[in-house]
This record gives C-alpha cells, structure tokens and sequence, in this order.
C-alpha cells in the first residue's frame, strides 16, 4: 500500500490542485490529510476538493482546526491555547481577524466535519510497519521541533508510541530523523513550505519519499488576491510567491521547542 501525507494545507487551493496532480500520477492507495487544512484563503474550496476525492482519504485535526472551531459562536478569541501560546496573552489582533473569517466560511458547513476528525490515526504500510499520524507531536498538536532539536528533549516524547514511524507537520519544513528509536518524518506544507517556494508532501511505501511540487506561483497568487481573505495580498506575497528563510524559521521554532 502506497499514501501521500498531505500537511498544512492552509487554503492554498492552488498549490493543493497541483500536488494532487503528483498525487495521482504516483497512483496511491490512499491520502491521509495530516492537519490545518485552514486557516487560509480558500478553506471552502480545499475542504470540497478533499471531499470529495476519488481517492480514499483519511484526516486528523491540527492546530489550526481547533483554533477555528474554537471561534464558531464566540465573540472573544478563544484560540490561543490551539495556536501554542502559552502567556495566556490574546492572539494578535490579525490573526484573530483571519480566524473570525475562517470560522464564518466554514460555518454552518464544515464545522461538523471538522470536529470529527481524530487527533492522530494509525496505520499498516508495507515496508515501513507500523505508521502513527499526528500533527505535532503524538501528545500535541501545537508542540514545536525541527531538524535541529537536540534528541534528548524528544526522547520522552516519542518513546513507547508503539509505531516505526511517527510522521508529523506543523512546523512546515521537511525533515527525516531518527529520534530513540523511532523514524520521525516531518511531511512539510502544502500550501505554506519554509525554504523554498512550491508545494511539500510525503509519499510513503514501501520506503519514505520527501516530495516536492512545483506551481504556477504568479497564477496561484493572484488567485488567492483575488479571495476576501484579511490577508490575501500578504499570503500571496510571503508563501506563494516567496517563502521565509528556513535559516530563520529554524531559529525561531528551535528556540520555541521543548
């Protein structure tokens, strides 16, 4: 059995539309969604595409879900605890209004969906055993590491999940690691990589492929300009049409982690 791990989607349709195109050409067996579909420009358009695929899918909730759901009927922002603040200070001022958005697009469509997805899912891949998907972390969804966390302050968390392979996101930039004893595969983003522009993604069986797909930026990013995203001009322009440093995103998620 063959699957493509898709993460941190974010509303990028455009980026998402051209790695199912990669997705289809590899023939797999099965999708599996791994979080933050949204927030994003496009969250409706993603979802429906998703949806309604002939492909089996698969999904688990991130951060960025909880954060939305936790908008629904809300006049205050209730999100923070799911976007990893942990001061207790409210969210910035327009990242609340791009949660508000989000939370009105899917609303009353999407919500039910969205809450039925589970925090991780486990799976039999051949070549690889026994496969565990979750977003952050096994515990989390908002936990931070990267490439660089030094493995004695992950040991703890990866140890005893009862799977070969751990394969998260969140933190948007690829990697592949040992950690105890445990292959940890970081798939990337979809629709907001760090490092370089495009589109990232996992194809899994019977080894692990860190995947990458390439898009018409200046179409896609008028695309999205053309949403009534808060901040569809800023998207376009910071993780379409150019991506932040992975140097400097490095840094400042190293820093945040563990």
């Amino acid at each position: 059995m063959s699957i493509a791990a898709l993460y941190d989607i974010h509303g990028n349709l455009p980026a998402l539309e051209a790695v199912l195109e990669d997705v289809r050409a590899a023939k797999v067996d099965q999708i599996v969604i791994g979080g933050d579909v949204l927030p994003g420009p496009m969250p409706c358009a993603a979802l429906a595409l998703l949806l309604d695929l002939d492909i089996p899918v698969r999904f688990i909730h991130g951060n960025g879900e909880l954060a939305v759901l936790a908008q629904i009927g809300v006049d205050s922002p209730t999100a923070v605890k799911y976007w990893g603040t942990t001061s207790g200070e409210p969210l910035p001022e327009s990242l609340q209004a791009v949660l508000r958005w989000t939370a009105e697009e899917i609303h009353p469509e999407y919500d039910q969906v969205l809450r039925s997805w589970p925090k991780t899912l486990r799976l039999e891949i051949g070549g690889l055993g026994h496969v565990l998907f979750c977003h952050g972390t096994p515990r989390s969804e908002v936990e931070c590491f990267t490439r660089l966390t030094p493995e004695h302050r992950l040991g703890s968390v990866f140890e005893g999940v009862g799977a070969s392979v751990v394969v998260c996101g969140h933190t948007h930039m690829q990697f592949d690691r040992l950690i105890v004893d445990t292959r940890v595969v970081n798939a990337g983003s979809v629709g907001m990589p760090f490092g370089r522009t495009g589109a990232d993604w996992l194809l899994l069986g019977p080894d692990v492929q860190l995947r990458h797909t390439s898009y018409a930026l200046e179409n896609g990013a008028e695309r999205i300009r053309k949403t009534r995203y808060p901040q569809a001009v800023e998207f376009a322009e910071q993780y379409v049409l150019h991506s932040p440093s992975e140097e400097v995103m490095l840094a400042a998620f190293t820093d945040a982690s563990f």
